[in-house]
């Protein structure tokens, strides 16, 4: 399955509007065995370099909200790394990020996650995932999703999913006017996350 997704062109050859402007290159992390998946958005033109997601200092901030390690972020058989759009959307007029592409989820999620049988926490970073992962619990927006997260992950379901918003820098703003978020349910996630992290250790 990761073979077929990391070799698709859909947004190019046959796009919903108009196609990737350059070659696309598919960027996500998983094995069965994980734990753990982060829906993000999509790579920025960082990750589109590197094609290891979460390389810039979105990735710095994410790690510093899960309490996590590297080594342990980037270890697929306990996370899983799975964005709505897998390719770089480019950029709008004023080097702003473009959404997710509309191709990939609708071609590839259902089935991938079909392969990831052992999630128990999904973190539904931005509005596309939380709309995708939450469907009518996502709220009017990602804000009203954010602040809604102790009634969502209490909700009698796995994989528990917690809505984050994004951790780029363009959302300085935004928690800087939401303290409550990093003081009341960032050590929550970071628990949930350890947990998550401990039972996949105890059964390797």
């Amino acid at each position: 399955m990761l073979r077929r997704v990391r070799g698709c062109t859909i947004c190019r050859d046959s796009p919903l509007g108009r196609p990737l402007s350059h070659e696309p290159r598919p960027v996500l992390r998983a094995r069965a065995s994980a734990r753990i998946a982060i829906c993000s958005q999509a790579p920025g033109v960082r990750v589109h370099a590197s094609g290891t997601p979460f390389t810039d200092p979105s990735g710095v901030r994410l790690r510093a909200w899960l309490g996590t390690s590297e080594e342990e972020f980037y270890d697929e058989s306990r996370i899983a790394i799975v964005p709505m759009g897998f390719c770089f959307p480019g950029q709008t007029a004023d080097g702003s990020d473009r959404p997710p592409r509309r191709e990939c989820a609708p071609a590839w999620r259902d089935l991938i996650f079909t392969r990831l049988p052992n999630v128990e926490l999904l973190l539904a970073i931005g509005r596309p995932a939380q709309v995708w992962h939450l469907g009518g619990d996502a709220g009017a927006n990602a804000t009203a999703a954010v602040a809604d997260w102790q009634r969502i992950v209490a909700r009698p379901s796995l994989p528990k999913v917690v809505p984050l918003p994004h951790p780029s820098w363009r959302n300085n703003a935004w928690l800087k006017r939401n303290p409550w978020f990093e003081a009341e349910t960032i050590p929550v996630v970071k628990a949930m996350v350890r947990r998550a992290l401990a039972a996949r250790h105890v059964e390797s």
